[in-house]
């Protein structure tokens, strides 16, 4: 058999293979359906993963760093119990840093809520010290050195409290984790509907081309060739759909990303993707493909199946 004739046979059997299933990965609805699917399964992916990464990354910074608030009213008696605290947490050898806050800084911090008044002295204001532990600890063994630290400081005096800044934003991390198990719980529903308008379609091409099918079936076709046909096209519908859809929610992600940036803000700093999810993400729409693929195979030879 020569090339050209080769070549015709091709031809004839994509003309074939078109005559099956008409629709074009444009004219149907299933691959505008596809990706609209894959467009917000990969922002909920992007959510939930963003909001994990933002939830680790405030944990390794918040972990092993506290304060310490000498709570005086008179002046004179809270400067020398701040000189005598910081004094013995230098000699402590699982303190590696101990930063004094000035008393400026601190006044200007809560001048919005107390305005002026807040310089003036006449307010009781305690005095702070941020400290930082050790590093390579784990958290049962940080929270038993700020055990020890807050009892040695409490002989000194009854007036000193040592507060873990973790403390302060666990219920906010609870709550970028739940954000998040919601996100992933998103993406798997929309997983499952991808699977089920893809099986929807399926059945509906086995029932719209039955008549063709049996000829085929007449001139030797088996049910894996005919389902291989049903396969290939949904394979390309969700292909079309996937990368649609990607592509527009990564258009999404990075606007909302340098949105972000534009705030200025620490906390949503934070919120960021590293390279190992960027690939999960990207991940996503050759999944689809898969998963179309695999439940058009499914469904098409679960219905011929039946015809027997």
């Amino acid at each position: 058999m020569t090339s050209a004739s080769r070549m015709s046979d091709r031809r004839a059997a994509a003309a074939a293979r078109h005559r099956l299933l008409p629709e074009g990965r444009v004219a149907g609805p299933m691959p505008w359906i596809i990706a609209i699917m894959m467009f917000l399964t990969v922002l909920a992916a992007a959510t939930g993963l963003s909001l994990g990464a933002a939830v680790e990354a405030m944990g390794a910074d918040l972990a092993g760093r506290a304060t310490v608030q000498i709570v005086e009213a008179n002046a004179e008696q809270r400067d020398r119990l701040s000189a005598i605290v910081a004094q013995t947490l230098r000699k402590d050898g699982t303190v590696r840093a101990v930063r004094p806050v000035a008393a400026a800084a601190l006044a200007d911090q809560i001048r919005p809520w107390l305005g002026q008044d807040a310089a003036s002295g006449d307010l009781p204001i305690p005095a702070l010290i941020d400290i930082e532990l050790t590093p390579g600890q784990t958290p049962d063994q940080i929270g038993a050195k700020v055990e020890r630290l807050r009892h040695q400081l409490n002989a000194v005096s009854p007036k000193i409290r040592i507060e873990p800044h973790a403390a302060f934003l666990a219920p906010l991390a609870g709550l970028l984790s739940a954000l998040g198990w919601l996100a992933a719980g998103i993406v798997l529903l929309m997983t499952l509907a991808t699977g089920a308008v893809v099986v929807l379609a399926a059945r509906a091409a086995h029932d719209s081309h039955r008549s063709t099918i049996d000829v085929l079936h007449l001139m030797g076709a088996t049910d894996v060739q005919i389902a291989r046909l049903f396969q290939r096209r949904i394979g390309l519908d969700a292909l079309f759909g996937g990368v649609l859809g990607f592509t527009v929610a990564l258009l999404v992600i990075v606007l909302l990303g340098t949105r972000l940036l534009a705030t200025g803000s620490e906390l949503l700093s934070a919120i960021h993707l590293p390279w190992t999810n960027w690939a999960i993400l990207a991940a996503l729409p050759v999944g689809g493909v898969l998963l179309a693929t695999l439940a058009a195979r499914w469904t098409v030879l679960r219905s011929l199946g039946r015809l027997l």
